[in-house]
């Protein structure tokens, strides 16, 4: 039996400024921070764009791509990347054609008004703690 369709897809808005970017990366660094642990954080526009990017000390290195690559995801799928994770847990193995995909939990879109701005990509723990500081940015809006 197929999978549900998804939910209608978040419409487009203004796409996020750096001062609100730098805003919802703040708050998930102080999330990062108040949990000691060291992430890589980044804000993508609509288009998968970045518009801002942070790495704390001590964040490994794979975390730079993987942050920004959540973000993109996020922002131009409309939708959590963990959604994907859980897909491809339940054999829709069709996401592993989808170029430039990240199906890891941590990226989030950001929306304001009901309408897509932008979407956060954070990187550095385990994938709860990821979706816990980007929640945290997300948060910031």
């Amino acid at each position: 039996m197929p999978p549900p369709a998804p939910p209608p897809p978040i419409p487009h808005g203004i796409p996020i400024t750096l001062e609100v970017a730098k805003r919802v990366a703040a708050a998930a660094e102080a999330a990062a921070r108040q949990n000691g642990w060291p992430m890589a954080i980044a804000i993508a526009e609509p288009t998968g764009a970045l518009v801002y990017f942070l790495k704390m000390d001590n964040t490994q290195y794979a975390s730079i791509d993987l942050a920004k690559a959540k973000a993109k995801t996020a922002a131009v799928y409309r939708r959590p990347t963990k959604l994907f994770t859980a897909a491809l847990d339940n054999g829709h193995l069709l996401f592993l054609t989808f170029d430039g995909l990240c199906a890891a939990p941590g990226g989030l879109p950001l929306v304001a008004d009901g309408k897509l701005i932008g979407a956060i990509g954070v990187s550095g723990g385990a994938g709860h703690q990821d979706d816990v500081v980007a929640e945290a940015g997300v948060d910031a809006l």
